[in-house]
């Protein structure tokens, strides 16, 4: 097995040490500074492969998951799922991605090229509306009638927030001065408690701000529609808590779209949907950082997936009408 003893070996040895870059031209004349951990440097392309891993090497170190035997089995909009794409193909595992209609073609040519089967739910939940619910149920399924077959079940596996105790590590480390506030996106509350946890156990003083979407049940919005993958969820996942927030924030999609498109203008970082929402976030709150603070946002993966949508000018315009949304061909850059 190619595993070695203090960690994983090949690709896998990536994961994980991404750079942290301070962000100046987002909000020049502020009086605090900012900072952006820039996930997309992990192999797969997101922070999700630090879960991918965290939740899968434990099983294969201990012959839980065997090469030609096993079949890993787990729901994602994209990101996790080339992860653990990613994950299974280096040990030889076969890997079934659960996806629902919001999943990019390109994310789901990206999980195929790395060897995983793809199941398509195209049925909304008549309950909530979402997908979500009949993806988890199809896991379920699959788990029950497939021989070998394991679900890491990114939603309430330990591993996930595990994962994330070294994200915040990473940042505390990198960040000059200490860390005042943390940025942090929510789906499966991975990042979220994971960063939490390690701020807590090493009484850091640091407000957490937890960026969830506007229409998802985590932190009890009123429940809508989404557009943008892997932000949000329309069932509160289990490694969610009431206290893992010091202030939350729901962004919309067009907002999220305006973070992408401000951050790519003004800092030249193409990043992904729920990294606008990040950087939408601190717009909303700027008044409530004190000047000489510092402050981190994890930007969870790249923009080049979302190429078709957050950064086309005509799909914007589709879904959200005319609207200012720097970046865009027809406005100018800071108009």
């Amino acid at each position: 097995m190619d595993l070695i003893e203090n960690g994983p070996a090949g690709v896998l040895a990536t994961i994980g040490a991404t750079p942290l870059v301070e962000l100046t031209k987002l909000h020049p004349s502020a009086g605090f500074r900012l900072f952006a951990k820039l996930e997309g440097h992990n192999p797969g392309g997101s922070s999700k492969d630090r879960a991918a891993l965290s939740m899968l090497a434990g099983e294969v170190r201990a012959g839980r998951l065997v090469a030609g035997r096993s079949v890993v089995v787990e729901s994602s909009s994209g990101n996790l799922g080339i992860g653990m794409a990613q994950v299974c193909r280096y040990f030889g595992i076969r890997f079934i991605c659960v996806v629902d209609p919001r999943t990019s073609k390109q994310n789901i040519a990206i999980m195929r090229a790395l060897g995983a089967e793809i199941e398509l739910i195209e049925d909304v939940d008549p309950v909530t509306g979402d997908y979500l619910p009949v993806r988890l149920r199809r896991i379920r399924e699959l788990t029950e009638t497939l021989d070998h077959a394991y679900w890491p079940d990114q939603y309430s596996n330990p591993g996930n927030p595990l994962a994330h105790h070294t994200t915040m590590r990473e940042i505390v480390e990198q960040v000059p001065g200490g860390l005042d506030f943390l940025f942090c996106a929510t789906s499966s509350c991975g990042t979220l408690r994971g960063c939490a946890e390690y701020a807590r156990a090493n009484d850091l003083p640091v407000t957490i701000v937890a960026v969830d979407a506007a229409g998802s049940a985590i932190f009890a919005d009123t429940p809508g529609p989404r557009l943008i993958p892997g932000h949000g969820a329309a069932v509160r996942p289990a490694h969610h808590a009431d206290d893992l927030a010091d202030l939350v924030v729901h962004i919309t999609d067009v907002d999220s779209v305006r973070g992408c498109r401000r951050l790519a203008a003004r800092e030249a970082i193409l990043a992904g949907g729920s990294s606008g929402a990040v950087v939408a976030a601190v717009d909303s709150v700027r008044d409530l950082v004190p000047p000489g603070a510092t402050c981190a946002l994890v930007l969870p993966d790249r923009g080049e997936r979302y190429l078709d949508t957050i950064y086309d000018d005509t799909w914007v315009a589709t879904h959200f009408g005319e609207v200012p949304v720097e970046g865009l061909t027809r406005v100018p850059v800071g108009g």
